[in-house]
């Protein structure tokens, strides 16, 4: 995917976890921040960030912030939204006869319905932001929704499914991601158990710009 314009600006502070406050053009502007989740080693004062403007009518701000460079010189993006869009493209370069997203299943919405053949899939995805020593590591907040995901796809595995869960890695030089049990022990077991049942576990690297997150 790629974003229609880009906006480099520099984080200053991030007063709730739906906005951010940024120096833009020598002033401070305010902005969305298209990931709720915590990003503390991320959103450091001081750090590059990448902005996008939609140009939705009505919005309360001009621009989302979609990408942040980390101290190390590592570029993220941090669009929550941005996981699901690459997957879709890669999916529709995989020769599936079916690709359905959003499908209700048991309890849950699973991110995707796949079918090819005979065969029937079920895919969740889930976008990494947390890198620690070159491992990603998911997730940075807990997740209840994940956990009850994860309980998802172990029980159709069950029924018959090929159930797939997809960590998109939103950062260059990272191939694997693992469960962040100090932050929440429960998905560290479910993740467990769902890879014994036999849900298959991705990790599709990605290539970032400011303003491209695309599935290599």
């Amino acid at each position: 995917m790629k974003y229609q314009n880009i906006t480099k600006a520099v984080f200053l502070r991030r007063p709730n976890r739906f906005i951010a406050e940024v120096e833009l053009e020598g002033h401070v502007e305010t902005v969305h921040v298209k990931n709720t989740g915590r990003c503390r080693e991320l959103l450091i004062p001081g750090c590059e960030v990448w902005l996008t403007a939609p140009g939705t009518p009505g919005r309360k701000t001009k621009y989302d912030l979609v990408a942040v460079r980390k101290d190390n010189g590592i570029l993220f993006n941090i669009d929550s939204q941005a996981p699901n869009k690459v997957v879709k493209e890669w999916l529709m370069t995989q020769d599936y006869d079916r690709i359905l997203p959003e499908y209700t299943y048991g309890a849950s919405r699973i991110d995707f319905y796949l079918e090819r053949g005979r065969d029937k899939y079920l895919l969740e995805v889930k976008g990494c932001t947390l890198e620690i020593n070159g491992i990603g590591f998911f997730p940075d907040a807990p997740t209840e929704r994940g956990v009850k995901h994860l309980r998802e796809l172990t029980a159709a595995v069950k029924k018959g499914y090929k159930a797939m869960l997809a960590f998109v890695i939103q950062m260059e030089g990272v191939s694997e991601v693992r469960a962040n049990v100090d932050t929440h022990p429960e998905f560290g077991i479910a993740l467990e158990e769902a890879k014994q049942a036999g849900v298959e576990v991705l990790f599709p690297p990605c290539h970032v710009k400011p303003d491209i997150l695309e599935i290599v």
